[in-house]
This record gives C-alpha cells, sequence and structure tokens, in this order.
C-alpha cells in the first residue's frame, strides 16, 4: 500500500495498529552526519502523549518509547534507512469487544471494512488516531535536518471550542497548556471541556503550524507545489478537515489591493500568502492552519448500523480524548517539517545552500 509511504527524497513509511505489538517506521533519504539519538525523538513523543491537555486527554497511558534500529551510528544519521519502533504497553482491546459488529458514526470502520472487506475493531485498527506516533517519530528526524539549515517549526492552538486564543505568542506557546499561544486561553478552554465533557460530547478547534527562516524558492511547479504538498500533508493526518495557507478562506472575501503583499527594499510588508507565492516559498515565514473536527467517540447513545445492515444504536465506551487538540499539534508540526524537508532535498540548488 503506497499510501502508507509519504514524500519523494526524505520518505516516512510507517506501520502499526493502535492496538497491536507497536507501531513504527522507516525514515529514507536522510543525509548523513545529522545529529540524533532516541533523546531528540523522545522529546517529540512526550508532547504527544496525553497530560498535555489536561481534562481534555485519554486516560490511556503510553511510555511511546522509542528505540532507533537502524541508520543512527555514535550520534549521528548514517545515511542509511532509519528504523524506529514504539511498542504498545497500555492496550485494553476488551473495551471494543461490544461494538465489534457495529459501525461507530464518524469513525472509519464503515469505508475500511468496504474497502478491505476487514475489520480490526480494537480502536480502529491502523484508522486510529495513535498512528500518529510513527508520524511523529519520523517528524523528529525531519526537524534535526531543518534545524541544520536553520529552518524552525512551530504548531500552537489558535481555536478551541469555538473560543478563539486572543495573542499569538508562538515561541512560547510549547511551555503551555494545550501549546497555546495566549496565556490566557487555557483556562478558557479548560472550563468549556468541563462542560463538553459533562455532556458526554467532544470538540475541535484549529491548529496554526509555521516554520520560520524557510528559504525563498523550495517546492516544483505546478504540481509538487509547496501549499498543494503541505495541504496534502495536513491533510492526512485523520481528525483535519480543512486547510488554509496565510490569510486562507479571508482572501476570497478580500481585495486584491488588500490580499497583495507589497514588496519593499526591505522586505515584504505583509504575509498573506503565508510564505507561498506560485506554490514556491517567498523567505517569509510558512503559514498554515489546519481546522480538527471534534473527537467521534462520545458516550451519547447514536443511531447506526451493524455489520448485517440492520438499524442499531450505540454508545462509544473506553478511554478516549475530548479534543484531538494538543495532542494532535506534534503531529502536524512534524507533517510540516516532513513537507519542507522533502522539497529541500529536491531543490535542486540544496548543494549551494549554507
Amino acid at each position: 500500500m503506497s499510501g502508507n509511504i509519504f514524500g519523494t527524497l526524505f520518505r516516512l513509511t510507517t506501520f502499526g495498529e493502535s492496538h497491536g505489538p507497536g507501531l513504527g517506521g522507516v525514515v529514507d533519504g536522510c543525509p548523513a552526519g545529522i545529529p540524533l539519538d532516541e533523546s531528540v525523538i523522545q522529546r517529540e513523543l512526550d508532547r504527544r502523549k496525553p497530560g498535555q491537555g489536561g481534562i481534555a486527554s485519554t486516560a490511556r497511558k503510553e511510555a511511546d518509547k522509542v528505540e532507533i534500529l537502524s541508520g543512527v551510528f555514535e550520534g549521528e544519521t548514517t545515511g542509511t534507512p532509519i528504523g524506529f519502533l514504539i511498542r504498545n504497553t497500555d492496550q485494553r482491546s476488551r473495551d471494543y469487544s461490544k461494538i465489534k459488529d457495529v459501525f461507530r458514526p464518524g469513525h472509519a470502520d464503515y469505508s475500511f471494512t468496504a474497502k478491505f472487506g476487514v475489520r480490526d475493531y480494537r480502536g480502529g485498527g491502523r484508522s486510529s488516531g495513535r498512528e500518529t506516533v510513527s508520524r511523529v517519530a519520523g517528524g523528529a528526524v525531519a526537524q534535526e535536518l531543518l534545524k541544520a539549515h536553520g529552518i524552525a517549526v512551530y504548531a500552537y492552538t489558535v481555536e478551541l471550542g469555538g473560543i478563539p486564543a486572543e495573542v499569538v505568542d508562538f515561541e512560547g506557546a510549547w511551555g503551555r497548556p494545550y501549546f497555546s499561544p495566549d496565556p490566557e486561553a487555557p483556562a478558557k478552554w479548560d472550563e468549556r471541556i468541563a462542560e463538553v465533557k459533562r455532556q458526554g460530547d467532544t470538540l475541535g478547534g484549529v491548529v496554526e503550524v509555521r516554520a520560520t527562516s524557510v528559504p525563498a524558492g523550495l517546492g516544483e511547479p505546478v504540481f509538487d507545489k509547496m501549499d498543494a504538498r503541505l495541504a496534502g500533508a495536513l491533510m492526512s493526518v485523520g481528525a483535519v478537515k480543512g486547510v488554509e495557507i496565510g490569510s486562507g478562506m479571508q482572501a476570497a472575501c478580500s481585495l486584491g489591493s488588500l490580499n497583495n503583499d507589497p514588496i519593499t527594499p526591505d522586505g515584504f510588508e505583509s504575509n498573506n500568502a503565508g510564505g507561498i507565492l506560485g506554490g514556491i516559498t517567498s523567505g517569509q515565514d510558512l503559514v498554515a492552519r489546519a481546522y480538527v473536527k471534534p473527537i467521534p467517540s462520545i458516550s451519547q447513545e447514536q443511531r447506526t448500523i451493524d455489520a448485517s445492515g440492520e438499524a442499531a444504536s450505540i454508545t462509544v465506551g473506553g478511554r478516549h480524548d475530548i479534543a484531538a487538540i494538543p495532542r494532535i499539534n506534534p503531529v502536524l508540526k512534524s507533517m510540516m517539517a516532513l513537507t519542507i524537508a522533502d522539497l529541500l532535498l529536491m531543490d535542486r540548488r540544496l548543494g549551494v545552500r549554507e
């Protein structure tokens, strides 16, 4: 299945299911000499673990301890495939036995069964959000490559449950609950989540991802444009239902005179383009927003059908997040990093970059 491989020159192949022995992947195409060890990957994985969103997080506790199996020697990449493994340790497949013959609304149960004729009902198998742990590990490798070129990537929550962040201090977001760029927002989000949790419901939100010090000239016309590749990368994350680049949807109700970014001898005066012109980076910050749907596992009764097509009802139990945010933030950060890393290697001028 080619759908399990991301990238052209900097490639990530992932494997594993939510309730199998473990998940992992192979990063191929990473140049030799990039500093890397398990602690670098573990730092990113820890940001995806439960607990980053307070009362929004699942009760499932996974160590998510990474093992590097190949491609690294004495703290540096060797230029050969980097294999890694994250073992599952806290699966409770019995939580799903009651729904093995019933399709959960909002999940991929129905569509995966239609495609493969086989259903792994234990948390959704390959369609589970847990598959993203491999993306984060691969993204950590990509971020080390980008760091060698002075590029940094950030992901922060700009809206949760319909409540926006009023301040965008993206560099301080990693140190706050929900990876909030606004010091005042987490308290408001806690209150909203507590309210929705009592109702047996879930929430969605918006995450902004940003890369700084991206060189001008990345992106390959016409079908490998940076914005096309980036949108596809972010949309490949299961909970994401929409992506904006720069001013995004607002551009559709703006004027050309307002939406264009004036250029001066000192640089651009604004960044409505999100750092991309004609599908190629302009040298400004690369900015995108991902719109994240509510977690579909809710404790309210829902109408559905069973495997024989008969009407049924379902109440989803088990351990689930109230919102994919903020655990999805490191995933989206990783997808942006993987995209930039791949297009950086595709750029024919890479050899002359300092």
